[in-house]
């Protein structure tokens, strides 16, 4: 009985602990400061992108290497990735030329102003404008790769 009540008591202390822990860890994240975030397109310092080929990004905010983010993305004239997919959720807002699009439904060419979501895991190629390339803004649920359709 005694030992009982210990180790009841133990698991209510820990209960407690683990409770004001998060309770503070939720305070300090709402209380965490969130500044507006401006950039013009036309301004953004893109960089090539790893593997190059004509694809660079400009990260606007969060790490497109290890999580959540968005950038400016521009595919070079002619640029095509081929038929890949990626892990996460990707949406694309066009802002200039075009994104060419493909997948078993058919192809889109997505212009400015244009909107696309992209499954997580859905097969598509993508690639840019022969003229114009294509410059549209990227917003990933987690982080971006290209995995290459076999």
């Amino acid at each position: 009985m005694k030992r009982t009540l210990i180790v009841s008591g133990m698991a209510v202390l820990l209960l407690a602990i683990a409770s004001i822990g998060v309770a503070q860890a939720e305070k300090q994240a709402s209380t965490k400061k969130k500044s507006v975030i401006y950039v013009a397109a036309d301004k953004a310092k893109f960089k090539e992108a790893p593997g190059g080929g004509g694809v660079s990004m400009a990260v606007l905010w969060g790490d497109p290497d290890k999580g959540p983010h968005g950038t400016f993305t521009k595919f070079a004239p002619g640029y095509e990735a081929g038929m890949h997919t990626h892990t996460s959720d990707v949406w694309i807002t066009v802002i200039k030329g075009a994104y060419l699009y493909k997948d078993d439904a058919g192809e889109k060419r997505v212009g400015p102003g244009d909107f696309l979501r992209v499954p997580g895991g859905h097969q598509h190629s993508s690639g840019g404008d022969k003229t114009e390339g294509a410059v549209f803004y990227e917003e990933g649920s987690g982080k971006f790769d290209l995995i290459p359709v076999k």
